[in-house]
């Protein structure tokens, strides 16, 4: 039995830019795990509509 491993989840999220507005997307979390204990996110990213593939850190979740 592994005391860390580390899982992928992909979510449907509402985020919202100047430029495009609200935009429904898929984010895709990779977190830590203690014993099926999720306690750290590492990387969460997006992917865009035309497929690129881009970090959370410049979106806002709030209007």
């Amino acid at each position: 039995m592994k005391l860390i491993s580390i899982k992928r989840e992909t979510k449907l999220e509402v985020r919202f830019t100047r430029k495009m507005g609200e935009l429904t997307t898929n984010v895709t979390y990779i977190k830590k795990q203690f014993l099926k204990i999720p306690y750290k996110t590492i990387h969460k990213y997006r992917e865009t509509y035309y497929g690129e593939v881009k970090d959370c850190e410049n979106i806002s979740l709030a209007r």
